[in-house]
C-alpha cells in the first residue's frame, strides 16, 4: 500500500530536454517515465524519428538502449543520470556517449522484465515517440489476487470482532469494584458463564470463494500518456476519473460478497483491448468504464450512460463520443505489434445481443441514480460502438460523469463532495442491478 501511494504521488518523472543542449541530429523534447505495479513505460519524445538499438544484459540486470544521431553535453549527461524511478522495475537510469553521435541509455532493472519497443507517429500534442514498456516476465493471476485480498480483509474484520468479544467477556467475568469507604460490603458477583464455543466450519475452497464473490470491474478512462479531455482551468479527465474509481472501489468493497477490480489504480496507460481482457481474466460480473469527456461546445452539460450498439449509434453525439473514446489508443500509445493484439481485437467483435440487453438494464439503474445527483445530458441510455464495452460475456456500460469542457461542471468534478455523491449514486445503481439480476456461479474457463 505504501509503495502504491508513493507511485501515485510520483505520477510521472518528466525530464525536459532543450534542443540547445544537443550538439546536432535529432532533438529530444522530453523523457517520461510512468511507474506502475503492472508495468513501467519509458517514453522518449523527439522532433524526428529516432534510430535505436537495444539489448538486455545481466550482472547487473539492465536494458541498454543505443540512440543514433545524438551527442550529449556533460551537463545534460549529468542531468539524465539523476533520473530515478521508485517503481518495481527500474532501479535507476544512466546515460553516456557510447560512440560519436551515439548516446547509450541504461535502465538498471529490479527484476526480470519482457521489454516491448515500438514507435508512435506524431498525434495531438506529441511529436515522434519511442516507447519502451517493461512488463513482468511472470504475470500475476488477478483473480487469485482478488480472492487473497478479500480473505485478508475478512480475516482482519474477524480478528477485530474476536478481540472486542474477548474484551467484553473478560469484563463480565471480573468481580465488581469495591464500594467507597462506609458503604455496605457486597459479595462478588459470580463470574458470567462463557458462551459455548461453536464448532468452526471448514474454510471454503478457492473455487467456492470464487463462485460466491461478485466482482465489478471499474475502468478509469485514459491515463499515462493519454490525459483524456482537459477542462478550461486545466483539470485532466484521467485524474478525476481515477479519483472517482478509487472511491467507488472502496464503497463496493464494503458490501458483503462483493469486490471491485480496477483496470488501472495509478497514472499509467492501459490499451482498450487490455481493459476488456483484465475484466475477463477476473471473470467480472459487470464492467463500468468511467469518463468525464469534452464536447465541441462548452455549453454541453450533464451526465450520460452508454451501452454497446451492434448497429448504428442512437444519436450523432453518441457516435462522436464513441469515435473520440476509441481513439484513446492512438494518443496513449498502443503497441499494435504486441503478441496478442490481433487475438484481442478479434475478441472485441464477439459482442452478443444478450450482453447488450443486460448492459441496458445496468445502464438504466445507474442512470436513474445519477439523475438524482445532477443534471442528465440524456434521460435514456444511449448506444454506440465503444470498443471498451465489447466484452462478449460481461454487462458493460460507459458513464460520462459530466462534461469537463463545461466550466461549471469542471468545478463540480473537482469537488470532493460531488465526487462522493456520484460514487454513492453509482454504488446504489450497481446494487439495484444485482438485486434484480443475481449473478450466476462462475463456471467460465478463460
Amino acid at each position: 500500500m505504501k509503495r502504491r501511494t508513493a507511485l501515485q504521488a510520483l505520477g510521472s518523472v518528466v525530464l525536459s530536454l532543450g534542443s540547445a543542449e544537443i550538439a546536432f541530429g535529432a532533438s529530444l523534447v522530453a523523457v517520461r517515465v510512468w511507474p506502475a505495479d503492472e508495468y513501467t513505460r519509458v517514453t522518449l519524445e523527439s522532433d524526428t524519428v529516432l534510430s535505436v538499438k537495444h539489448f538486455m544484459a545481466d550482472n547487473p540486470r539492465r536494458l541498454v538502449i543505443d540512440i543514433d544521431g545524438l551527442e550529449l553535453s556533460p551537463a545534460l549527461r549529468e542531468l539524465v543520470g539523476k533520473v530515478k524511478s521508485d517503481d518495481p522495475y527500474i532501479a535507476g537510469v544512466r546515460v553516456g556517449q557510447n560512440q560519436p553521435r551515439v548516446v547509450r541509455l541504461v535502465l538498471d532493472l529490479k527484476q526480470a522484465t519482457a521489454p516491448q519497443l515500438f514507435t508512435l507517429d506524431p498525434v495531438a500534442a506529441y511529436q515522434h515517440r519511442l516507447v519502451f514498456d517493461l512488463h513482468p516476465v511472470q504475470e500475476v493471476d488477478p483473480l487469485l489476487a482478488l480472492i487473497s485480498e478479500k480473505q485478508t480483509a475478512e480475516q482482519q474484520a474477524a480478528e477485530a470482532v474476536q478481540d472486542a468479544l474477548g474484551e467484553f467477556i473478560g469484563k463480565m467475568g471480573r468481580p465488581p469494584l469495591p464500594r467507597p469507604p462506609g458503604g455496605a460490603a457486597s459479595s462478588p458477583e459470580p463470574a458470567a458463564s462463557t458462551p459455548p464455543m461453536m464448532t468452526p466450519r471448514p474454510p471454503p475452497t478457492t473455487q467456492e470463494r470464487i463462485d460466491r464473490l461478485i466482482i465489478v470491474a471499474l475502468d478509469p478512462g485514459h491515463g499515462g500518456e493519454d490525459p483524456g479531455a482537459i477542462g478550461p482551468s486545466g483539470l485532466r479527465e484521467k485524474d478525476v476519473v481515477l479519483a472517482v474509481a478509487l472511491k467507488l472501489r472502496d464503497s463496493l468493497n464494503k458490501m458483503p460478497g462483493m469486490r471491485a477490480m480496477l483496470t488501472r489504480d495509478a497514472d499509467f496507460f492501459v490499451p482498450l483491448h487490455e481493459r476488456v481482457r483484465k475484466a475477463r481474466r477476473v471473470q467480472a460480473d459487470l464492467f463500468v468504464s468511467i469518463h468525464a469527456d469534452a464536447f465541441m461546445k462548452p455549453q454541453a452539460r450533464g451526465a450520460s450512460v452508454f451501452a454497446l450498439s451492434q448497429g448504428g449509434a442512437t444519436s450523432a453525439a453518441a457516435r462522436w463520443m464513441a469515435n473520440k473514446e476509441n481513439a484513446a489508443d492512438i494518443v496513449g500509445g498502443v503497441n499494435i505489434k504486441a503478441r496478442d493484439a490481433t487475438v484481442m481485437r478479434t475478441l472485441l467483435d464477439m459482442s452478443t445481443a444478450a450482453q447488450i440487453k443486460d448492459s441496458l438494464k445496468l445502464g438504466n439503474e445507474v442512470l436513474g441514480q445519477i439523475g438524482k445527483v445532477g443534471r442528465l445530458h440524456k434521460r435514456n441510455v444511449e448506444q454506440a460502438g465503444f470498443a471498451v464495452l465489447k466484452a462478449p460475456d460481461i454487462p458493460s456500460i460507459l458513464v460520462e460523469t459530466a462534461f469537463i469542457s463545461n466550466p461549471e461542471e469542471e468545478q463540480k468534478l473537482r469537488d470532493p463532495d460531488y465526487q462522493a455523491e456520484l460514487v454513492e449514486a453509482l454504488s446504489v445503481g450497481i446494487r439495484r442491478y444485482f438485486a434484480k439480476n443475481p449473478p450466476l456461479a462462475r463456471n467460465r474457463q478463460l
